[in-house]
């Protein structure tokens, strides 16, 4: 039996965790703000200055440096839905993501590993290959407390051959009934992505644009630069109505400051610029406010996803998104 829990809700009807007040949230954006002025954001990507120069930003080429107005921040949130439709092959299994109410659940990802039981106390661990792909693909159709399958393990054995993500992509598709969210895609081959959802659908364009079995994630480098390939992504993503997650992954103490406050601005910049582009892009694309953001674990130079730090974190991503009307997205449980 599937479950959901809608956070906020009374009575008893959920987990609500408030770590910060309306003034608090209000703080971080003035401050984000600010962080889009000086010192603006890294675009490495050619087109995508030129849709943010064309949009009335101010563009530095030489240093790859946009910097965003706050009227074009709140364009883009106007612009941005609330609430989006994650579509399956099944329809049963069409998944609404809202800005409030329900609360989903996808497996997490990418590992590159598995561990192949042999018996009691005995296993082997190999690198992942698409087989696994396919099986962790039809163990997520059936669970019903999972309601879309996210990439869980990348196919290994595709690995420098050129095509991985493409495999990625189809490999999941046909084994599960439920919507897919790859989060490896590749910009330059998300022209592939859009021709498998255009085959499913009897090479119906219109169709395939308001009905997507597909969604990408795409990560801006922390700090403060959005890719080649995460722009590429973004872009491709608006124009052929694939839902895009714009996800932050940025660790505080390494490459976001120590402090939570300071580590949710660099956050709330990066995601947005992401959201600003794909606006920017085509008005209306369906966003995730995305976060993987986590502390950094100096001791072993690691980005720890079960710290407590993440879970408040992800509580406090989960207020900024609410605050904007925007579907959120975080890592962790």
């Amino acid at each position: 039996m599937k479950e959901h829990y809608y956070p906020g809700q009374r009575p008893l009807e959920g987990v609500e965790l408030n770590l910060f007040s309306e003034e608090d949230l209000r703080l971080i954006h003035y401050a984000t703000m600010q962080v889009f002025q000086n010192p603006g954001i890294q675009v490495s990507d050619a087109e995508a200055r030129d849709i943010f120069r064309n949009a009335g930003c101010e563009v530095d080429d030489k240093a790859q440096v946009v910097k965003i107005p706050e009227y074009l921040v709140r364009r883009a949130l106007m612009d941005a839905p609330s609430r989006f439709v994650l579509w399956g092959r099944d329809k049963k299994n069409n998944t609404p993501q809202e800005h409030l109410g329900k609360v989903n659940w996808t497996c997490f990802g990418t590992g590159v590993k598995m561990c192949n039981y042999e018996g009691p106390g005995k296993y082997k661990t190999v690198d992942s290959v698409e087989e696994d792909v396919a099986t962790t693909a039809k163990l997520c159709d059936w669970a019903d407390n999972i309601d879309y399958y996210s990439l869980a393990v990348s196919a290994r054995d595709w690995a420098g051959k050129g095509a991985q993500d493409v495999h990625e992509t189809f490999t999941p598709i046909m084994n599960t009934s439920k919507h897919y969210h790859h989060i490896d895609p590749v910009g330059e081959h998300v022209d592939y992505y859009k021709q498998m959802i255009d085959a499913y659908y009897g090479g119906d364009d219109e169709e395939a644009r308001k009905k997507p079995i597909f969604s990408m994630l795409l990560c801006p480098t922390s700090p403060l630069e959005l890719s080649v390939n995460a722009c590429q992504v973004i872009i491709k993503g608006a124009r052929y109505g694939i839902p895009v997650n714009v996800l932050s992954m940025a660790m505080s103490g390494g490459s976001s400051p120590v402090f939570r406050a300071g580590t949710l601005v660099t956050h709330n910049a990066e995601v947005l610029a992401g959201i600003v582009l794909a606006q920017l892009t085509v008005p209306g694309t369906p966003v995730w406010y995305g976060s993987s953001t986590t502390t950094f674990d100096l001791k072993r130079g690691t980005a720890p996803v079960g710290a407590p730090e993440l879970g408040l974190i992800s509580a406090a991503v989960g207020k900024l998104a609410q605050y904007y009307g925007l579907p959120s997205f975080v890592a962790g449980s």
